[in-house]
């Protein structure tokens, strides 16, 4: 049995599906890759002994350094647009590592309230994936990636007024994931 095509040859209906294809398992491996990576850079790392040249030579120069309590410093890690964590690193006065922590997670989410100021937010969550205006609204929605455990792809989205103060938040199914947009 043929199959037909309405519109391009079958050729080039074919050369546009591998293209895709080569393209959606190309970003898949990236993806993989750097989830394994980060995972080797945290393991090389140990809090109280490591360095902040250590860190430096794991993870790279931070998106952002943010002043901490007491003298720290901590060192903001973003994975986004196309991960799904961000990390923040606290380098003590002493210039040892604090504490590493993965903050897209479902706990951290919950104390983003209404009221708080856009860099208490990106303080707590660093950098989001997205940044929509909808000016008739009068607000801004920031969007972050992140894994609802086990493996559920999620984005968690916070609202914005044009004062820079949040007004809402909530989470959805994450539409770029490849395994929600195949369905059951």
């Amino acid at each position: 049995m043929a199959l037909t095509f309405s519109g391009a040859a079958p050729q080039a209906r074919r050369r546009s599906w591998g293209t895709a294809a080569a393209r959606t398992f190309a970003a898949a491996a990236l993806l993989a890759g750097l989830a394994a990576c980060d995972g080797d850079r945290i393991r090389a790392l140990e809090e109280g002994l490591s360095t902040e040249a250590d860190v430096r030579a794991q993870f790279g120069e931070p998106d952002r350094i943010w002043p901490g309590p007491e003298g720290t410093r901590v060192f903001e890690y973003d994975r986004q647009p196309a991960g799904q964590r961000n990390y923040m690193i606290a380098i003590g006065p002493d210039g040892r590592m604090a504490a590493l922590r993965q903050v897209l997670t479902p706990e951290n989410f919950a104390q983003i309230v209404p009221g708080m100021t856009a860099e208490e937010v990106r303080r707590r969550l660093g950098k989001p994936a997205r940044t929509t205006p909808y000016p008739l609204k009068q607000e801004t929605v920031w969007d972050w990636r992140y894994l609802e455990p086990p493996t559920t792809s999620m984005v968690f989205s916070v609202a914005f007024g044009d004062d820079g103060r949040v007004r809402r938040t909530g989470s959805a199914l994450d539409p770029q994931s490849e395994a929600q947009r195949a369905g059951p």
